[in-house]
């Protein structure tokens, strides 16, 4: 009897090994992964454009090198000293000296011509004062034979006729050259008097040339035109004005005071997201430097036109944000990250992105029903990095797929009414998803008060991808 019994135990024994064996070799070697599901919320939901921006000041005073280079034709100066960025200056302060050789050299040959414009105007008056004298001289001698005949004429009258008449025509011709002289005389002067204004004038030319040229070498060394901290301007291609480089003739900045009152946070949006920023629309700002310093700020100008930055093969748009704080610590070129709030809905549901998937243009969610599976159509609205807002198609309490099912063949698609469908298009079409955006008053600018919901986009918005 206790034979049969431990018999039994040993069958029962071996029967479940053989159920472990069994496991083993075949059920923990499935690859099946576990489903995760996960469940629509509801509440706020925001969508925000991130960009990374740097400090500038709204307001500044350039400190300029000399204007009117360019009647020199010179289009570009070398800085032979520019003192360290960052240095608090005072008015009339010391700041930069250029590069002199160039318009030296034009200085030298203005100088030349001055000099060769002084010695003709010499040799102007030295030639009329000679030619005028030699005139008067001509003058005095025919006073001389006029009076010679007039005595002849008063002598003849004891001569015969014929004598006479001679005598008498030769005082009229010493009239006549003698008053022909004069004439000429003054026609001479006259010449003398204009050939010395020309020439005059073009001595005065060249003096002013020289003059103008010392003017504008006394401005090569440049002096700071207020108080300030002295920065250095950035050139377009984002390089800055340093010692040993060229400031051009057209826009002759050398380096600024800026106003820190009210600073601006410059950054660059991608054209993907340009789209959807708008002038007015409210930032959250960090500064890397100090990171528990939080700032709010206004876009105050969006670019109409994008720009190709350095080592970057897209497109991006310049948008400036103003800072509604004004805080002392802030400094020029400090890097910012930004985030542009571009739109915020209240009591939406929205699901994340991973449950939504696109078949021939149509989107759907797998839907768990009980132990089945559907793929439910659904209408999607604004989106950002993580979520999108669904229009249409589930409830709160529906449970959803994160991931694609391992076995999608067999599963029923469920479609929204062609009515709802057609109602959606229609809306889709006529919508902008900013046409309610609009410039804030100073109120809307508080965080806590601001709620400015916007026309929810079709599938296709893009709003919310981060942009560096």
């Amino acid at each position: 009897m206790a034979f049969l019994k431990n018999k039994k135990y040993l069958y029962l024994s071996g029967a479940i090994a053989l159920l472990f064996i069994f496991w083993f070799a075949f059920g923990s070697e499935s690859s099946e992964a576990p489903a995760i599901y996960t469940a629509p919320e509801r509440g706020t939901f925001e969508v925000n454009v991130t960009t990374t921006g740097e400090l500038q000041a709204k307001n500044s005073t350039s400190i300029r090198g000399p204007e009117g280079i360019r009647e020199f034709r010179i289009y570009s100066v070398p800085i032979q000293r520019l003192i360290p960025e960052g240095t608090v200056v005072e008015k009339g302060d010391f700041v930069a000296e250029l590069d002199r050789s160039e318009i030296s050299s034009n200085l030298q040959d203005a100088q030349l011509e001055l000099e060769e414009a002084e010695s003709q105007y010499e040799s102007a008056q030295l030639d009329s004062t000679l030619n005028l004298s030699q005139a008067r001289d001509n003058l005095i001698n025919l006073e001389y034979a006029v009076e010679e005949a007039q005595i002849a004429v008063e002598q003849s009258q004891y001569e015969s006729p014929a004598v006479q008449r001679q005598v008498q025509i030769e005082y009229e011709r010493a009239q006549r050259e003698l008053s022909q002289a004069r004439k000429n005389y003054k026609t001479q002067v006259r010449q003398a008097e204009v050939n010395l204004r020309e020439i005059e004038t073009d001595l005065k030319q060249e003096q002013r040339e020289v003059q103008r040229i010392r003017e504008v070498m006394e401005k090569f060394t440049i002096y700071a035109p207020e108080n300030g901290m002295v920065i250095y301007k950035r050139n377009r291609d984002g390089t800055k004005v340093t010692e040993g480089s060229s400031i051009s003739a057209w826009d002759p900045v050398v380096a600024e005071l800026p106003d820190f009152s009210v600073m601006n946070s410059e950054t660059y949006v991608n054209e993907v997201d340009i789209q959807n920023i708008r002038s007015g629309q409210r930032a959250d700002i960090g500064l890397d430097a100090m990171p528990e310093k939080q700032l709010t700020g206004r876009v105050t100008s969006v670019a109409n036109i994008g720009e190709q930055r350095p080592n970057s093969d897209s497109k991006v748009f310049r948008v400036t944000i103003e800072i509604n704080e004004a805080d002392t610590t802030l400094r020029p070129a400090m890097t910012t990250s930004n985030t542009i709030n571009v739109s915020k809905l209240q009591d939406v549901l929205y699901v994340p992105l991973e449950t939504i998937h696109t078949v021939d243009s149509l989107n759907f969610v797998f839907k768990r029903d009980g132990l089945n599976v559907t793929m439910q159509q659904v209408v999607l609205g604004l989106m950002n990095d993580n979520d999108v807002v669904i229009r249409e198609g589930i409830s709160l309490d529906d449970e959803l797929f994160l991931s694609t099912p391992a076995d999608t063949s067999g599963i029923p698609k469920t479609y929204l009414p062609a009515e709802v469908r057609e109602q959606y298009d229609e809306e889709e079409l006529k919508s902008d998803p900013l046409e309610d955006t609009k410039e804030l008053t100073p109120d809307e600018e508080n965080p806590e008060t601001e709620e400015r919901p916007i026309e929810q986009s079709g599938p296709d918005s893009s709003a919310g991808r981060s942009s560096q």
